[in-house]
């Protein structure tokens, strides 16, 4: 099959299909004498393999090392299982976050009257970035939060 009907089997865009290949975390398939790449049943099943991988958030490199697991049939289920421990670690840690910064933007939202004075907490708290303000709920996020904690602060 060629790579648009490649793409419609497996869920995978054309596109990433060859940004795949480009990366090496596929191999190229067979190509025709014109150049037409040419996709077989085990090529459209190692992409489903890698879709529901990209799915779940995986990282390109994890990918990788997954694919090769799997292909590999004297593997270690332990193997498997920590990478996807890890990874369950770092989603956790992600949700965490973003719980953290919608907390605290709650609390910004609550505390601005939202009425024609200039005054706003939100504008004050990003114009005052990295400077300790002890009434607000702290994070270190790794998605450009500044100045918060990870764990709530004790008094």
């Amino acid at each position: 099959m060629n790579i648009g009907q490649a793409a419609k089997a497996s869920g995978v865009s054309a596109k990433m299909i060859r940004y795949y290949e480009q990366i090496k975390l596929i191999t190229p398939p067979h190509r025709t004498e014109s150049s037409y790449r040419t996709y077989a049943e085990n090529d459209i099943h190692t992409l489903r393999f890698i879709r529901r991988a990209r799915d779940l958030g995986f990282s390109v490199e994890q990918m990788k090392t997954l694919l090769a697991l799997w292909r590999d049939r004297s593997r270690a289920s332990a193997d498997v299982k920590s990478i996807a421990l890890e990874h369950i670690a770092e989603l956790e840690r992600k949700a965490a976050a973003i719980q953290a910064m919608t907390e605290t933007l709650k609390h910004l939202a609550n505390h601005c009257h939202g009425d024609n004075r200039p005054d706003c907490p939100i504008i004050e708290e990003f114009a005052n970035s990295g400077q300790k303000d002890d009434d607000l709920p702290g994070i270190n996020a790794r998605f450009g939060v500044n100045g918060f904690r990870t764990e709530q602060s004790s008094p």
